[in-house]
């Protein structure tokens, strides 16, 4: 199952506490004291890691505590750091303060979100000239306790937009191995689908399958933020439009409509999405028609639109391309 938000709650150990103690050997007078110490609670980006999937059943995370100080001046053990394994693409949050406590974007991107107690003075600590046997020692503080809120924006190289039904998930199972949900209605797909599109044996590229969009999906219609935040770290964007709806829309209204709220979203966001590099594309292309709305809709860009058919394969190859030759002016 694909999950890109969980809360959970992570607790750092417990710094152990610090001994009172005096040693009895032979030639050490007054003999001496000891101390101990406590772990964290860390949280690390790791490629290989695609899901929250973790996260979900494991509602508390905590740290172990610090080993208490003990006899013969044995200072107490620092206790393991707890480490919590997340895709790259995830945004870490203090759910109390709604602060974004970090935004681990890539490879190897680590956050201490709960530190470790410190661990307690031992009485070894308070002696002095004047009091060479103390009897104070101080136990160890507690760790930091957070709710946290781990959100996902997936980083895909390629993003498929349009509306529901528009062959997003299923141009995606043509062109790669990702098996999305395949249905003749609209919003089968309820959560982004990732597929490696490998084109030639040097050339690949990772493309999401971005559930289907509504009008007012900036403003949440329709799932739409939780949609549309995954359209946010594309490099490049896909958008289908499909030539015959089954609810009668007019095609191109469906593309404005589409292309209206990702630039919204955008703006809200503060997010620069209207300039993303776009290739458009009529699906179904087999439909009596769709020539004819790729015509349209090459009139309303001022570009060229691609049409294609997953069902029979015409114009995957030239799709892409298109999409590569984008992707690779997007990267340098």
């Amino acid at each position: 199952m694909f999950v890109d938000r969980v809360t959970v709650e992570v607790e750092a150990g417990k710094g152990g506490d610090g001994c009172m103690s005096f040693r009895r050997e032979k030639y050490v007078p007054r003999g001496g004291p000891d101390g101990g110490d406590g772990g964290s609670v860390v949280v690390v980006a790791q490629e290989g890691v695609d899901s929250l999937q973790e996260l979900v059943h494991r509602k508390h995370w905590r740290a172990k505590n610090g080993v208490p100080g003990q006899g013969a001046n044995r200072h107490g053990a620092n206790a393991d750091d707890l480490t919590i394994h997340v895709p790259p693409g995830t945004i870490v949050r203090d759910e109390r303060h709604g602060l974004v406590l970090r935004d681990l974007s890539a490879d190897g991107d680590s956050l201490v979100a709960a530190r470790g107690g410190k661990g307690g003075k031992g009485n070894s600590r308070f002696k002095s000239a004047t009091n060479q046997a103390p009897r104070e020692f101080t136990p160890g503080s507690p760790g930091e306790r957070r709710t946290l809120t781990f959100e996902l924006k997936l980083i895909a190289d390629v993003g498929l937009l349009g509306m529901p039904n528009a062959g997003k998930s299923t141009l995606l199972s043509r062109v790669s191995r990702a098996r999305p949900e395949i249905a003749n209605y609209p919003f089968t797909t309820k959560r982004p689908n990732l597929g490696i599109v490998g084109i030639d044996w040097d050339r690949q590229f990772v493309m999401a399958d971005i559930p289907g969009l509504i009008e007012g999906a900036s403003e949440g219609h329709g799932l739409g933020h939780e949609f549309l935040r995954h359209v946010e770290r594309t490099r490049v964007l896909v958008h289908l439009v499909e030539p015959d709806p089954a609810d009668q829309s007019d095609p191109i209204e469906n593309y404005r409509v589409i292309r209206h709220e990702v630039d919204a979203y955008g703006e809200r966001l503060g997010v620069d999405l209207a300039s993303r590099p776009e290739v458009t594309a009529v699906s179904k292309c087999e439909l009596p028609g769709a020539d004819a709305i790729r015509q349209r809709l090459a009139e309303e860009t001022g570009r060229d639109v691609l049409a294609f058919s997953s069902a029979t394969g015409e114009g995957l190859k030239p799709l892409l391309e298109s999409v590569w030759r984008e992707l690779a002016a997007a990267r340098e």
